[in-house]
């Protein structure tokens, strides 16, 4: 099956609340940018200005769009992807140092890693869509957003950086899966503590599943902190 960018049409399992084109653009007009990228870029290697500003607006929708978790659970004015990326870059800026371990590229692991959310909105496990059915997704916008850029270096720094990710191969992706992790569960008490939430399927969701020293000690710091009568003690991270 492939993902259908040049119709609003439905795929069997990937209706309206997956096809989430939030942006100013129309899917009509971001197909025909990605098929049609500037001379400029394609001479130049390189994105012009026309093409940059075409995929920032693109973007956009990550301000806007609402981490589905927190809708489902009724929380009032719930952060935005882009709001949930933001505070991934800020925990990879001051995370301790470790050997071998990059931090700028953790940074930009942070910023990139939902990026495709512009286009498919944010899929959860509770929307019935399989793990590489959601990754096949995933990259199939990432691939027509990087189209939209215009090729080149930065372009093709994204996609690495997402596949990277994805792979869970290398320490910094293990670090930023962490972190994903790790701001989820803050925010989840953070909406506890402002709400009176009961978010306690998100700690169990993140239970015994942080893959280094520095999410495990900050996921046990944040459990540490919780307060509400939903809380149960003595829960391994």
């Amino acid at each position: 099956m492939r993902f259908p960018l040049i119709s609003r049409a439905p795929v069997p399992f990937l209706s309206a609340t997956f096809f989430k084109f939030k942006s100013a653009f129309s899917c009509t007009r971001v197909c025909h940018m990605a098929a049609s990228p500037s001379d400029d870029a394609v001479r130049n290697g390189a994105s012009s200005a026309s093409s940059v500003i075409d995929f920032l607006s693109l973007c956009q929708s990550l301000k806007t769009t609402k981490r589905t978790g927190w809708l489902r659970k009724g929380v009032k004015n719930p952060e935005s992807i882009a709001d949930h990326m933001y505070r991934m870059g800020l925990m990879a800026l001051i995370a301790p140092d470790v050997p071998g371990f990059d931090r700028n590229k953790c940074i930009k692991l942070a910023i990139v890693h939902d990026i495709a959310e512009a286009i498919v909105g944010d899929i959860t496990p509770m929307d019935g869509v399989s793990k590489k059915e959601k990754t096949y997704l995933e990259k199939t916008a990432l691939d027509q957003m990087c189209k939209v850029l215009g090729g080149g270096s930065a372009a093709t720094e994204i996609t690495e950086l997402w596949m990277e990710y994805e792979s869970n191969f290398s320490l910094e992706a293990k670090f930023v899966k962490d972190l994903d992790k790790v701001e989820m569960i803050l925010q989840a008490l953070e909406y506890e503590d402002g709400q009176g939430k009961n978010l306690e399927e998100f700690f169990r969701s993140t239970a015994g599943k942080f893959q280094t020293e520095t999410g495990k000690a900050w996921a046990s710091e944040i459990v540490s902190r919780r307060k509400n009568p939903f809380s149960i003690t003595d829960r391994p991270v």
